[in-house]
């Protein structure tokens, strides 16, 4: 599981007094970009053909977010097609441990070259498995 600890704005809050809905998207694909680029998966145009791109979400909101809140998105894969993965995050309050909010992303392989999906390399899959498995060992 990847962990990113995120900074709260004054301007991230509403006239609620709470994190808008919208910015918490923002952060879930904030952590998806980090979760992503740290494990080696292409995210930019210069890091070859084959990237991923969202095809489906739904995010269910468990508790508010406040200014002076510290929380915290965490990542990981839930499941594997041949040309799709599941992500599932959270935004967790990190004093508490309580999670604010919960994400599943389907993600979909793509080629840019020829602008359809494309099967997930293998090594792609490696390298979240492995990076996955690194970080789990390491927090124990």
């Amino acid at each position: 599981m990847h962990t990113l600890p995120l900074q709260l704005r004054f301007n991230d809050v509403d006239m609620m007094g709470h994190v808008n809905n919208a910015v918490i998207m923002e952060f879930f694909d904030l952590g998806k970009s980090h979760f992503f680029a740290d494990a080696g998966i292409p995210v930019t145009p210069d890091e070859g053909d084959f990237c991923v791109m969202i095809v489906h979400f739904e995010v269910d909101f468990h508790s508010q977010i406040h200014w002076k809140d510290n929380i915290a998105v965490t990542s990981t894969v839930s499941h594997w097609g041949n040309k799709s993965m599941q992500v599932t995050q959270q935004i967790i309050n990190t004093d508490n441990g309580q999670a604010c909010a919960t994400c599943r992303t389907v993600m979909s392989g793509y080629s840019r070259s020829t602008g359809t999906s494309a099967p997930i390399p293998a090594e792609v899959k490696e390298r979240v498995v492995g990076y996955e498995q690194s970080q789990s060992a390491s927090s124990k």
